[in-house]
């Protein structure tokens, strides 16, 4: 006697619904957070192509009458030439800063993060503990003790004065020594040894390649925060010509208090200050990259 056909129920296309509703919602709340942070620049873009006079009496959230490029290519003229192109200079102050700067910090941080995790010496939890607690000190609280420090060195109103407090950075250690531990296999290590590497060379030959994400992320984060530091070089520098954008922005909103025909250069200079972030965001990105170290080792 044969068994009869066993039939299967067609699956069920309620669960199809439930699955697409979270998706959905998570672009909706990602959206609205893409609108929220960008809603910034498209204002100070409409405000960039208005003159000083058309500010209170257009629509704020749409471009000048005169046309956007127009009014937007008169701004920057007017930012470039009001005293002499000094704000020329404050962006490559910012450039100085920001660069040398991130770059110090991310090979210190690639140093030390990589000892950390890789080196057994007496204090180095301790080490690390002080480290971690260097992440929650605000930088406005060094602010002070720095420049008593420098000022004891004569190092004020020097572009050293900026500089080296930016090569100390304890979420660039943290991040470091955390990614070095999770993505830097002991045995790799150990076969760069036999081969006869040293310490030196197996940093900068294997470790750095396998570090390059986190390197990355340290530099540009590094970077955007000493590109909008403020409140440093104003305890800092007294000297206009050693000022950063942020700085010189600044000095000129409080200009504006009693000539409102500089907020337009204020705002245009806001717009052109965030260019410079956008081309180092997206110029570095390609080199984000995780699992560099997958098939390195055999399982």
């Amino acid at each position: 006697m044969s068994a009869a056909p066993t039939t299967h129920a067609p699956a069920s296309r309620s669960s199809a619904p439930a699955r697409l509703f979270p998706a959905t919602l998570a672009w909706l709340f990602l959206g609205a957070l893409t609108l929220y942070f960008l809603f910034p620049i498209f204002w100070l873009l409409v405000s960039a192509t208005k003159d000083t006079s058309e500010m209170g009496g257009t629509n704020g959230f749409w471009f000048a009458d005169a046309g956007f490029l127009s009014g937007l290519w008169d701004n920057v003229d007017t930012l470039f030439t009001t005293e002499d192109g000094v704000f020329g200079r404050w962006l490559l102050n910012s450039a100085v800063y920001a660069g040398l700067g991130a770059l110090g910090s991310t090979v210190v941080s690639a140093f030390a993060g990589y000892a950390l995790a890789k080196f057994r010496f007496a204090g180095r939890d301790a080490v690390f503990a002080g480290i971690l607690g260097g992440v929650l000190v605000p930088g406005t609280v060094l602010a002070l003790p720095l420049f008593l420090l420098m000022s004891r060195l004569n190092l004020t109103d020097t572009y050293w004065a900026v500089l080296l407090p930016c090569l100390v950075n304890p979420f660039g250690v943290y991040l470091c020594r955390v990614y070095t531990a999770a993505a830097m296999p002991d045995e790799l290590l150990e076969a760069a040894r036999i081969d006869g590497a040293g310490e030196v060379r197996i940093f900068t030959t294997v470790a750095s390649r396998i570090l390059s994400p986190a390197l990355v992320t340290v530099y540009l984060f590094s970077f955007v925060s000493i590109w909008n530091n403020f409140f440093l070089p104003l305890v800092m520098l007294t000297d206009r010509d050693l000022w950063p954008a942020t700085l010189g922005l600044y000095g000129w909103q409080q200009q504006s208090m009693t000539m409102p025909e500089v907020t337009t250069v204020v705002i245009t200079g806001s717009l052109v200050s965030t260019l410079p972030l956008m081309v180092v965001f997206f110029a570095m990105q390609r080199y984000w990259r995780a699992g560099l170290t997958v098939g390195s080792l055999k399982g």
